[in-house]
Formats: C-alpha cells, sequence, structure tokens
C-alpha cells in the first residue's frame, strides 16, 4: 500500500499517484476537525435516505452539497496538501481545476461489494491523454477490510492501465484524518460491509475547470449561500472563469453575483489566457502600423 506522511512534498505525492493510480496520505487534516464534521454530518447521514439502484448502492447512503451543512467541510475541500497535489496532477491541462462534489457516504451492514469501476468515465472524451479527475476519500470512521473500505486496483490508470489485467487490488484501510486519493482513472469501488457497523466518509474531488463537474456547483451552492464562502473556495465551487471566458456570467465573471447588488446590465469583459493576450497585444501593433502606413499613402 502507497502511504505518505502528511511532510512529504506534493510532488512525492504527486508521483505516487501517476505512478501507482492512488496514494494514502496519512494525518492529511486535524482528527479534530473530521470528528467535529463528522458530528455536524450525523443527522444528515440519518435523515437521508437508502440510495436506489444496484451502483450507487440500496444499503449506502449518499448526500452533496456538503458545504453548506457543515463549515468544517471547507477546511477539508480546502487541505493544503490536497489542493498542491490538485494542482501538480490537474494544473498543466487547464487554466484552474475545479471542485468535482463533495459527498457524504455511509454504507451499511449487509452492503455487497461495489461494481468496480473508473469516475472518468462520466466524461465522453478521450482517454489516455491526460487525467479528467482527482478524487479524495476522508474517513469519518475506520476504514476496516470487513466495514466496507474502499478497494483500489493498482496500476489500473492511464491508458494502460485499460489494457492489462487489474489483479491484486487494495484495501485502503486507514484513520480519520487520512486521505486517500487516487486518480478518475483508477479502477476502484467500496467494499462488502460484513461487519456491524456503519462506514462512513466525505468525498470531495477535484476536475479540470472547462469539464462539467459530477456536481452542479451553482445548484448546490446558489450565490445566496456562495457570498458567504471565502473568495478561494468561491472560485474553486466555480464562480469565476476558466479562461477565456468559460464560465460567464453576461460575459462576466459570476463572481459578481455575489455582490449585494448585482447589476441589471453589464459590460462583458475579456478574461484570455496570457498566450492570447499576447496575440491579441501583437494584432493591434500590427494593425496601428497598418493604418500609419495606410494613412502615409493618402
Amino acid at each position: 500500500m502507497t502511504s505518505l506522511a502528511m511532510a512529504d512534498h506534493p510532488l512525492a505525492a504527486a508521483d505516487a499517484l501517476n505512478r501507482n493510480g492512488y496514494c494514502i496520505i496519512r494525518n492529511a487534516a486535524p482528527v479534530s476537525v473530521v470528528m467535529e464534521l463528522a458530528s455536524d454530518l450525523d443527522p444528515i447521514f440519518d435523515e437521508t435516505p437508502f440510495c436506489q439502484g444496484h451502483f450507487y448502492g440500496e444499503r449506502t447512503k449518499r448526500f452533496g452539497s456538503v458545504l453548506r451543512r457543515s463549515s468544517h467541510a471547507a477546511d477539508l475541500v480546502q487541505a493544503p496538501p490536497i489542493l498542491a497535489l490538485a494542482e501538480a496532477v490537474l494544473g498543466p491541462w487547464c487554466d484552474r481545476f475545479q471542485l468535482n462534489l463533495t459527498q457524504g457516504i455511509a454504507i451499511h451492514p449487509g452492503a455487497p461489494a461495489q461494481f468496480a469501476h473508473r469516475d472518468e468515465d462520466m466524461w465522453h472524451g478521450t482517454k489516455g491523454v491526460h487525467e479528467y479527475l482527482i478524487n479524495v476519500i476522508w474517513p469519518l470512521t475506520r476504514f476496516e477490510r470487513d466495514n466496507g473500505a474502499t478497494v483500489i486496483f493498482p496500476n489500473s490508470h492511464g491508458p494502460l492501465g485499460r489494457d492489462t489485467g487489474c489483479t491484486n487490488p487494495i484495501v485502503a484501510e486507514c484513520e480519520p484524518g487520512d486521505a486517500i486519493c487516487f486518480l478518475g482513472s483508477t479502477l476502484h469501488g467500496a467494499g462488502a460491509n460484513c461487519s456491524d457497523t456503519e462506514r462512513r466518509c466525505l468525498i470531495t474531488g477535484y476536475s479540470l475547470g472547462w469539464l462539467k463537474p459530477y456536481e452542479n456547483q451553482w445548484l448546490a451552492y446558489p450565490p445566496h449561500i456562495a457570498r458567504h464562502f471565502s473568495t478561494e473556495l468561491a472560485e474553486l465551487i466555480g464562480y469565476v472563469q476558466h479562461r477565456p471566458n468559460l464560465g460567464n456570467y453576461e460575459g462576466r465573471c459570476p463572481s459578481v453575483l455575489l455582490r449585494d447588488a448585482v447589476p441589471d446590465h453589464l459590460a462583458a469583459a475579456d478574461a484570455l489566457t496570457p498566450d492570447q493576450t499576447a496575440m491579441l497585444a501583437e494584432f493591434i501593433r500590427d494593425q496601428s502600423l497598418d493604418n500609419h502606413a495606410r494613412q502615409g499613402r493618402l
């Protein structure tokens, strides 16, 4: 099992993730924060009905929008080692990465093993060129083999992982405070819960900023909720443009919706990548030179 300490450099975690398809960062967050989050989510788990369908699991409970259910969720969503890991793996392929989801999951006694799957298959683009997604599982209870700990297939990621036999899975046994990280191309699934206790966790996922996320963040956190988030958190859930101009509102950064008063009419504004800005500046210079040349011939 590929385990790393919290103190390990993010590049070491990124290397392990890219090499094996997963890694476990020990003590990635204070246990006290995780336990406070777990306490906040207790009534939500109790009130949430069981899922419908064999994939989600009919002995499993799931709910999203966790950032509005507990203030402690932001501490895990924005955990520095996790954001650094996402930047190292996803950053080269997008202007900015985004929060793909937050999801509380409780696997109850009697739940069978989940169908092994790859989360990147929700997007129908070409696979194997780059990674689409990093998922992080934060245990809220101890993960054990008998209570449904996540099963991960090492080296099942990337283009070669789809062509090789996926054998020798590992069981991600760990404690609250640890973070189980795996790529969107890594084969995995929840284990069977053969115990007499629930296995609970929070999943936070990060995807390329130009993808449609699994969870519709603007519905999960409409402006009247998101305006109470920090600027960094609001941007992570989508209240910012992915250059050039992707995800705008009336041609402007959607963060304008977080103001106390939103104008009825807005002027659209450029939001270009640095290379586009440079090309545009060169185009304007060439136009100016052409205009001077034409005026000289008049």
